[in-house]
């Protein structure tokens, strides 16, 4: 069998029923960025050893496929962020699950030290919903959640959301295909800036573009119904400080959507809530943990 120039075998470029474990740890960093080896492991192969993802991923960093960076912290050594080296994402860029999403080489360690916190915290957040997926017979896995999607909101302006989630709920022969906008807060901006974000969400939910230099035609409906049926409903996941301004956090959110008009709007057609990463991971996200921003008691994501 011959082999391309970056060392792997032809046949193992695209996706298979059968992957071997080395393409899906490629195409995982190359989606999600970034991640641990626990985390892979919690993706790729929650009932095998940490052992085996780890000889997979030192034999990719041998052939300069991926590299490591150290995670930030006292005693934490030895634990490290892998991401694609350019060569490895060079390898990564046409493969089916990846058409459509714009190219994030990382060409250093420094590089990827600077978005190891965020990228990790959003890769931890979803994380959590494959585990509930997997439990309770729903569909959605590693490629059902996608980092860093942009779309137009007018005046030459974009939303990226921190993630888009796929999942499919599955009850009996019956169906449920949901989608949502992933908001990951780690306390790193203003509570105020935060809850623009909503703002801007709702800027996506009303826009409709218009052909420069047209006169105006008959409206073909908002830009989201390029890629959803329906608007996804917006979820916000908050860590990285007490219980009190988490709260207080999501209070703010809550707020905004009893102030502003165009919020207002949104949650009346939306489903929009909050809840903390770590009752997340403790309960799971179809525990009632998550805080509807438009008010009422915890319920479950899926029944915002």
């Amino acid at each position: 069998m011959t082999r391309p120039a970056s060392g792997l075998p032809a046949v193992e470029l695209a996706p298979s029923p059968s992957e071997p474990l080395r393409l899906q740890i490629l195409t995982a960093l190359a989606l999600h960025r970034m991640a641990t080896t626990g985390q892979l492991r919690q993706m790729l192969r929650p009932d095998g050893s940490r052992q085996l993802v780890s000889r997979v991923l030192n034999k990719l960093r041998s052939t300069g496929f991926v590299g490591l960076t150290p995670l930030p912290g006292s005693g934490r050594s030895r634990t490290h962020a892998w991401y694609l080296t350019p060569e490895g994402a060079r390898l990564t860029r046409d493969l089916p699950v990846l058409r459509g999403r714009p190219p994030y080489p990382i060409t250093s360690t420094t590089a990827a030290s600077l978005k190891t916190p965020h990228t990790l915290t959003v890769v931890r957040s979803h994380l959590p919903f494959a585990a509930d997926a997997r439990r309770l017979g729903h569909e959605h896995g590693p490629w059902d959640w996608t980092p860093e999607v942009a779309h137009p909101i007018g005046e030459g302006e974009r939303l990226v959301a921190d993630a888009v989630m796929h999942y499919t709920v599955i009850d009996g022969d019956h169906r449920r295909k949901l989608r949502a906008f992933l908001e990951v807060d780690r306390t790193t901006m203003s509570s105020e800036r935060l809850a623009v974000k909503l703002i801007e969400y709702a800027r996506l939910f009303h826009y409709e573009a218009q052909p420069i230099g047209r006169r105006k035609l008959p409206s073909t409906g908002p830009v989201w119904l390029r890629w959803y049926p329906v608007f996804p409903r917006v979820l916000f996941i908050l860590t990285g400080a007490s219980r009190t301004r988490l709260n207080h956090r999501m209070s703010d959110l809550q707020a905004m959507v009893a102030q502003h008009p165009l919020v207002a709007a949104l949650a009346r057609e939306v489903p929009l809530g909050a809840a903390m990463l770590e009752d997340i991971e403790e309960h799971g996200p179809s525990q009632d943990v998550w805080r509807p921003l438009s008010g009422g008691t915890g319920r479950p994501w899926t029944d915002l």
